[in-house]
């Protein structure tokens, strides 16, 4: 009899242990997470599993970090405030030359309005098809979301296209007053436009797979960012918008204005070597120059012009 007992136990034991396998890669709710842990929150999704993480580490940007944006920042800012008033507001794509701002932007705006119940959510491209859920579950929470998606863009047929465009417009569901969505691309209309694009509209009678339609096949491409309310655009900086946005970065990391005008010339040959003028490029100028310290900088009392450029770099 208790051999019996004991199989049937070692039995029990076994079935308990498949079921908690299944349980595993079975699909889970999506549940609430503890809402006063973080005021951002990174959307993870592990096999079936999907869970917001609180982001412990918020970066500290301000909307004063930020220069040489002043128009894109108003517009930005004048959104988001009549959304964290409860007042209607538009969803809003931000696009635009890399390293102008844009995502910085949107974290200097919750930084801006965290204390009055905004809140960001941040969702990768390839979870965008769980967007429904993450609408549901905020749906009855006091705060303001932000669904944040940093460097969207679509290659055709990929799922997360179709689920963003029905959440942001489209879907049979209302959207929620409490959620919008804030996106940012290098692209305006987030997916890639081609040369052959063009051909639909060149009809040829050797040619049978032109399109009947050429003009709906490119309304298709832009329709997703025109479901964005609000469009935000952002330009490469000019050398002085550039050098001024280095000075504003030396000044955040402690150093004086001497050591500032004679940093002009290594920041200009700093983005000389980068092929870029951004705000990001200036952002690691100044880390770098900060983080030499006083050894490898230009010393105090040096102007712009006694500083050695490269041929051809205009002195300013």
């Amino acid at each position: 009899m208790s051999d019996a007992l004991d199989a049937l136990t070692a039995v029990l034991q076994r079935a308990d242990a498949l079921l908690n396998r299944l349980e595993a890669v079975l699909p889970q709710p999506l549940t609430p997470p503890d809402w006063s842990a973080a005021v951002a929150f990174r959307y993870r999704k592990r096999g079936a599993s999907a869970r917001l993480e609180p982001v412990r580490h918020l970066s500290a940007i301000r909307l004063g970090d930020l220069k040489e944006v002043e128009p894109q920042k108003e517009r930005l800012l004048r959104n988001t405030r009549q959304f964290v008033s409860g007042q209607p507001a538009n969803n809003v794509l931000l696009t635009g030359a890399r390293g102008t701002g844009k995502s910085s932007l949107i974290k200097a705006c919750l930084n801006e309005f965290a204390d009055q119940g905004l809140r960001l959510i941040e969702v990768d491209k390839a979870d965008l098809v769980d967007l429904p859920d993450l609408a549901d579950l905020v749906a009855d929470r006091p705060e303001r979301f932000v669904i944040f998606c940093d460097d969207l863009s679509f290659d055709e047929g990929e799922a997360g296209y179709k689920a963003l465009k029905s959440m942001l417009d489209g879907s049979v569901a209302a959207a929620t007053d409490n959620l919008l969505i804030y996106a940012t691309s290098n692209r305006r209309h987030l997916l890639p436009e081609q040369m052959k694009d063009n051909l639909g509209y060149t009809h040829s009678e050797r040619d049978g797979n032109v399109e009947v339609h050429p003009g709906e096949a490119v309304e298709e491409k832009i329709s997703l960012s025109e479901r964005f309310g609000l469009w935000i655009s952002f330009y490469s900086f000019s050398q002085q918008e550039y050098l001024a946005i280095v000075a504003q970065w030396l000044s955040h990391f402690g150093l004086d204005a001497a050591r500032i005008e004679a940093a002009r010339q290594p920041a200009l040959v700093w983005a000389l070597e980068r092929g870029s003028r951004s705000g990001r490029v200036a952002y690691q100028f100044a880390r770098d120059l900060a983080g030499r310290g006083t050894g490898d900088a230009p010393p105090a009392g040096t102007t712009a012009r006694d500083t050695e450029a490269p041929e051809g770099l205009d002195h300013v």
